[in-house]
């Protein structure tokens, strides 16, 4: 794992010791972990898990920089599978990051192995290719017997996949 991935779980394992303890979103099942990381566009990609959080992040990849949000400011990453907004996090230790929230709070997990399970289908999902933009989301889809991979994908729906099943 890269050292900016290895880095981010350090800060964010600090922040559940730290700012994070004894909050009530907090779920005790889970714990901090880097997912699915993987270069794209120069920068890493990937999911974190943490006890009260399931979070799409952006990093600096090596040798290129990832401009830095303002609070409130937000960006929108174009992926294989469609346009998603994300929010800068600035943790002075880490730099810039934008994170794309996914599932928040994590209460519903009985474990951390079943969120690690959930990233790791969010990300195999966030790279396939939408060919079809028609009206109509991945739900009505399923329902009526038709491919969940030929129809335009909201947060939701995207969120649905590894739930349901891809069809």
């Amino acid at each position: 794992m890269t050292q900016v991935v290895l880095k981010l779980e350090e800060i964010f394992n600090r922040i559940a010791q730290t700012r994070m303890i004894d909050l009530p979103i907090l779920n005790s099942a889970m714990r901090v972990e880097a997912v699915g990381f993987r270069l794209w566009e120069g920068h890493w990609v990937g999911v974190l898990v943490t006890p009260w959080m399931i979070n799409l992040v952006l990093l600096k990849g090596e040798g290129t920089p990832l401009l830095s949000l303002a609070l409130g400011e937000k960006k929108t990453w174009r992926f294989p599978s469609g346009n998603y907004e994300f929010m800068g996090l600035n943790e002075p230790m880490l730099g810039a990051c934008h994170i794309c929230s996914l599932i928040s709070p994590v209460v519903n997990f009985t474990n951390h192995k079943e969120a690690v399970t959930i990233a790791q289908e969010i990300i195999s999902a966030l790279f396939v290719e939408i060919e079809d933009k028609r009206s109509g989301g991945i739900e009505e889809a399923r329902l009526t017997g038709k491919s969940t991979g030929q129809k335009e994908m909201s947060r939701r729906d995207f969120l649905r996949i590894p739930l349901m099943g891809s069809q």
